[in-house]
């Protein structure tokens, strides 16, 4: 080894999961990397795309990236996919099937679990798929180790000819800590894609031929378990208590119990039942701790094992130390009283950014009486929320138009003469909800589809998307049409409408008019993210005091720099008590776009530049 190379051994950066998974790629000599942007697993593609030697791209979902994936394996180049735990629901199809072709380059599958539900819709255990797959699983429990198994998922991979599954959670994707990085390699060089129509082509006869294959695979691999180095065994001096953990639970256990036995899972599947029944055998009791389903626990019990598991540990959420100590201490005959840590901690709910162009759209459907508004995936979800209340439904990425198809299909007597209007963001749209406008418009759904083009991929930070017209390197390429492919889908053109989501009367006058055809309708709104690049900044707003009656309706627009400073209660003429609400304008924050001076109904709101010329004279 060269002194260059030694050099670059002992250097250690500061980085996170996510960034040490790309590190890893590019080390490891990957050569195309995919994914779709997704909390908490985005921030690994966009690292990757720095690396000039990796080719790498936004797909348009989770099953394209991994098709793309398979692709280059089976062109003979290491490839990576990166996805969150719901976009393994997308790429089943694919990734069902290529369990039977297996790999040929390295391919590598980085899926990240939400535990915790800090950005998801749901919680689910993505090592299910390595069992419904017959797929291993490697389990890091820091960023050190996600760049080793990264890494050495290629290596297998090739050696086993089977795609690696590498499952992160939430908190080793983005808790940083010190990275070692090995010289850089190559892939082996596989040649050229060599035509294998029994292998790659999936028809049933060939299929039923691969099965056997894929059992063989199982067994090397159960083989594999039980002797690699990424299962072992931790010594401790309190043998009342040993413990069988992989990824983040594993820290959170030698946090709780430092001088207890702890078996490491690093590759958690298929499991190394042989080495868990000896280690079980040098404790008093075995506890089985692993977020968030009771999949070995289930297995080791269906082994023959004696085991605590989730019958004292939860099925949700992180088994951290706060969560292990009340839950085990018990089991050690000893007992735990947990700190008073009443939180002090104002709650501060999540709210779209200042002059989001979605803002407009919530105030005017909350101002739209008998509706049922089906939402789906994005920054707009929110729209669910205070003070607009305006979102009945959000299931998966693009169902709000295939709910709204069922919600119209679907109706009773008694919603009758309710609307049914349907929500959905740019990439949302190209994602996954095209192929519910085309079921609207084929089966003569009755449906208003609100599409959202603000020209960015928002809640996941601003990453391109066709509708930007740039690519994740940022280069200038194609930018989808909204008008044509929804023409395309089948819709009139007569019932497209692109509207301008800052110009509250005539988005409010074009829903009003759409909701009442019989006939699937789209309102296409064309401003910006305002986190982006893209969106022109006006001269902020304020209020002037003397001016503000206290009416609120500024509130209505959910504005983040809009303060209320007091509120004063008030007797009508009617003898009902009011409360007025007098506000003022973080100007700092303010953007311009005007929403609120629209609803301002005593015109307090005014450009800030006038306010301080007015107070300059008072002076």
């Amino acid at each position: 080894m060269s002194a260059q190379e030694q050099n670059l051994i002992n250097q250690a950066c500061f980085v996170s999961g996510n960034e040490a998974v790309a590190l890893a790629a590019r080390d490891a000599g990957c050569r195309v990397a995919a994914a779709y942007p997704g909390t908490p697993s985005t921030e690994i593609l966009e690292y990757i795309s720095h690396y000039t030697d990796v080719y790498s791209e936004w797909s348009i979902n989770e099953k394209v990236s991994l098709e793309v994936a398979i692709g280059a394996s089976l062109a003979g180049s290491r490839a990576l996919c990166a996805m969150k735990h719901v976009g393994m629901n997308v790429a089943s199809d694919a990734l069902m099937t290529q369990t039977l072709i297996g790999a040929v380059g390295g391919l590598v599958i980085v899926v990240a679990d939400d535990v915790g539900l800090s950005s998801s819709q749901n919680e689910q255990d993505s090592r299910y798929w390595g069992r419904f797959a017959h797929l291993p699983v490697l389990e890091p429990s820091d960023a050190q180790e996600a760049y080793q198994m990264v890494r050495e998922g290629f290596a297998l991979s090739e050696e086993y000819q089977v795609p690696f599954i590498v499952r992160l959670t939430t908190r080793i994707c983005h808790v940083k800590g010190l990275v070692r990085c090995y010289p850089a390699e190559l892939a082996a060089q596989q040649g050229a894609f060599e035509k294998d129509v029994s292998r790659y082509v999936m028809v049933p006869g060939n299929a039923k031929q691969r099965l056997p294959l894929m059992l063989e695979r199982d067994a090397k691999l159960r083989a594999l378990a039980e002797r690699t180095t990424l299962n072992a065994v931790q010594q401790g001096s309190d043998k009342r208590v040993g413990f069988v953990t992989s990824g983040a639970a594993y820290c959170h256990v030698k946090e709780a119990f430092p001088e207890a036995p702890v078996l490491k899972l690093g590759l958690s599947h298929p499991a190394p039942l042989d080495k868990i029944a000896e280690f079980a055998n040098s404790v008093a009791q075995l506890v089985v701790v692993e977020e968030v389903e009771p999949l070995l626990e289930t297995e080791l019990r269906a082994a023959g094992g004696e085991v605590i598991g989730k019958e004292h540990l939860p099925r949700i959420g992180e088994l951290t130390p706060s969560v292990l100590l009340p839950a085990v201490k018990p089991l050690l005959g000893e007992t735990y009283s947990s700190p008073n840590l009443q939180s002090s901690v104002f709650p501060r709910p999540p709210t779209m950014c200042v002059a989001c162009p979605h803002l407009g759209i919530y105030y005017c459907l909350s101002h739209v009486k008998n509706t049922i508004i089906s939402g789906d995936i994005g920054c707009y979800t929110l729209g669910a929320g205070h003070p607009w209340n305006a979102l009945d439904t959000c299931i998966s990425m693009g169902a709000s138009l295939s709910v709204a198809q069922g919600l119209d299909k679907g109706r009773t007597a008694a919603d009758e003469k309710k609307r049914v209007l349907a929500v959905i963001g740019d990439s949302t749209f190209l994602h996954m909800g095209m192929q519910g406008l085309l079921d609207i418009t084929y089966n003569r759904g009755n449906v208003t589809v609100l599409l959202l083009d603000n020209r960015a991929v928002g809640m996941t930070g601003g990453q391109n998307a066709p509708s930007s017209g740039l690519n994740l390197q940022g280069d200038e390429t194609i930018r989808v049409d909204f008008r044509k492919l929804c023409e395309a889908l089948g819709v009139r053109s007569e019932r497209i409408r692109e509207v301008n989501p800052y110009e509250l009367p005539t988005l409010f006058k074009a829903l009003r008019e759409e909701v009442k055809v019989e006939a699937p309708s789209v309102i296409i709104t064309n401003q910006p993210c305002v986190l982006t690049e893209r969106y022109a900044k006006q001269p902020p707003l304020a209020v002037n005091a003397d001016d503000c009656t206290g009416c609120g309706n500024c509130l209505d627009v959910g504005c983040p720099a809009i303060h209320v400073t007091h509120r004063e209660q008030v007797i009508k003429p009617n003898g009902r008590e009011k409360t007025l609400a007098f506000v003022k304008i973080d100007s700092a924050a303010c953007t311009g776009c005007n929403l609120c001076l629209e609803t301002c109904a005593p015109d307090a709101i005014v450009p800030l530049e006038n306010v301080n010329r007015i107070n300059a004279v008072e002076v």
